[in-house]
């Protein structure tokens, strides 16, 4: 019964810290997106940027099989409403995690090639101008887990 609890907590422990991923210096944590509907043509993606690296770095770009199209978001104030904005990178500061969360910065993915199945797990690609390219893998989490539901389908706030 031991030798199985141990083997139990050693998985468990290991599914955990593998969903953890590197490159350069940067590290990249728990990447995640809401499960989205059937229908939807948009969602995003969650994750922990750190980095140990003596200088900052920048997320400039991503990509993944399960959307057209890919542009690095964040949400500001713009006349007392809170809008989605395309920036051209995303910085990973020394000493200061670099938070992708719902309600601010996030990776959109729009022209979805179908639904995100909550329990499901799909790559993305991203490219960082110093420590480059790594693959990771997005775990579909329920529609409900992060905080409030956010509006990705309609884009209808969504400035260029």
């Amino acid at each position: 019964m031991r030798t199985l609890l141990a083997g139990l907590m050693i998985a468990a422990a290991t599914a955990a810290h593998a969903h953890d991923f590197q490159i350069g210096g940067v590290t990249i944590d728990h990447p995640w997106a809401r499960a989205t509907a059937p229908a939807a043509q948009a969602g995003a993606a969650y994750f922990v940027l750190t980095t140990e690296a003596e200088a900052p770095d920048l997320l400039v770009t991503a990509s993944t099989p399960v959307a057209e199209r890919v542009e690095l978001h964040t949400h500001m104030m713009d006349g007392g409403i809170m809008r989605m904005r395309q920036v051209e990178a995303i910085e990973v500061a020394p000493g200061t995690p670099t938070v992708l969360e719902p309600g601010g910065l996030h990776v959109m993915l729009m022209g979805l090639q179908g639904p995100l199945v909550e329990g499901e797990t799909f790559p993305l690609t991203l490219v960082f101008e110093t420590a480059g390219e790594v693959t990771v893998d997005v775990m579909v989490q329920s529609i409900t887990t992060g905080g409030p539901a956010e509006d990705h389908e309609g884009h209808s706030q969504h400035l260029n």
